[in-house]
């Protein structure tokens, strides 16, 4: 059952969201105002290649895996959506159906508008059209940066610059060694490989090279970045 409220780490989470964050205090009472909650457990559907665009989404806790399945039934995860991104607009803009899946990767909580509501707030703050420019200019950089690193950079370098992304977006500092950061988001090497257009025994293979140069950690629950420097180097290293 939906939990019609955001816990304060949820809140915390949409409200710190670097995008979210630069809109103005109203822009930002009018969406919390209309949205409402959805909560997820791991593995459950969020939204479905060829849906309709009904809805306008946020992160507020775990992560959205989004993937898309090849004509031969191989599902491909193509990125992890954090706690504090929004998605989902660029349906509503162009009104076409959905392009890909999304798959709640352990208990997620999301915050939805519905299509109704964005185009009211939309009509009543200008803001809005020209933040959402700076966030599609923003994801396009991105995708672009993509695109250089996969026909560019060995996969050594790519696997650095992946695992220092998720220590930005999910680390989790020891207690018992403050040098050492615990990757939250726990990913299985086949889903690690498929964000990086790799096989898993490739990665396998350089995940390993880096333990034993100390620079992670491999464990049964996830990764341990011991040494984020050492990653630093790696990519600009390979380069």
């Amino acid at each position: 059952m939906d939990d019609p409220i955001l816990t304060i780490d949820e809140r915390e989470a949409i409200n710190s969201g670097r995008w979210f964050s630069s809109l103005s205090p109203s822009l930002r009472h009018d969406i919390l105002r209309c949205a409402y909650v959805k909560r997820y457990k791991d593995g459950d559907l969020i939204a479905a290649r060829g849906d309709p665009p009904e809805e306008w989404i946020a992160c507020a806790k775990g992560a959205v895996r989004v993937s898309s399945t090849s004509i031969t039934g191989k599902q491909v995860t193509l990125t992890y959506v954090e706690p504090g991104i929004w998605f989902g607009d660029v349906a509503i803009f162009d009104g076409d159906r959905r392009t890909h899946d999304a798959y709640a990767h352990g208990d997620t909580t999301m915050l939805c508008v519905a299509r109704g509501d964005l185009r009211k707030i939309l009509s009543q703050h200008v803001e809005l059209y020209e933040a959402l420019l700076r966030l599609h200019a923003r994801r396009i950089r991105q995708l672009f940066g993509l695109v250089e690193d996969l026909n560019t950079l060995p996969l050594r370098a790519r696997l650095a610059k992946q695992l220092t992304h998720l220590v930005r977006s999910y680390g989790v500092p020891s207690l018992q060694d403050g040098q050492e950061v615990r990757i939250g988001l726990q990913l299985a090497q086949e889903e690690l490989a498929q964000l990086l257009g790799a096989s898993r025994q490739r990665v396998n293979q350089e995940l390993k090279a880096m333990e034993r140069d100390n620079v992670i950690r491999i464990e049964p629950g996830g990764l341990v970045v011991r040494n984020r420097e050492a990653l630093m180097r790696i990519i600009e290293t390979d380069k």
